[in-house]
């Protein structure tokens, strides 16, 4: 019994300070955007992870990406795998209540990826180096129609 104390006091300190997971990235997120059917979704979190997968539908093409959000400790890490690629990482940067930045620097494009919401839309930044980058909004699927913005700069 002393031994079980003993490693609970151990880990306790992880535990107080383990990176909260954006439980509001949670859902089913849908737009159309220039033509192309979008749709995210976000599973709950649990165990130290949120997992996610992206799809766009355009005419002749489908695209997909495969995403997580692990807690590694203090620092919550987002792993992409667009089109099923071996997986990159990009550790959190900034983390407030309805916003997260990611950045790996060495990565060609993206190098900085930002998700917020903005009132009942969830958003999401990918940034390469200077200006460039896109910038899309979803709403909360309820139909296979939902609508949003896009702005490519």
């Amino acid at each position: 019994m002393k031994k079980w104390i003993a490693i609970a006091f151990m880990l306790l300190p992880s535990l107080l300070h383990a990176a909260e997971l954006p439980a509001w990235l949670s859902g089913h997120w849908s737009a159309t955007i220039d033509g192309v059917q979008m749709e995210e979704y976000w599973t709950t979190p649990a165990g130290g992870l949120l997992l996610g997968v992206h799809r766009d539908i355009r005419a002749k093409k489908t695209s997909f990406e495969f995403m997580r959000i692990e807690s590694r400790g203090e620092q919550l890490v987002f792993v992409a795998q667009p089109s099923g690629r071996p997986p990159t990482e990009f550790p959190s940067t900034a983390v407030s209540a309805h916003r997260i930045v990611f950045e790996n620097p060495s990565h060609d494009f993206p190098k900085r990826i930002v998700y917020w919401r903005d009132g009942d839309q969830l958003c999401a930044r990918v940034e390469g180096d200077g200006e460039e980058g896109e910038q899309w909004c979803w709403k909360r699927a309820s139909s296979r129609t939902s609508s949003a913005t896009s702005s490519t700069k």
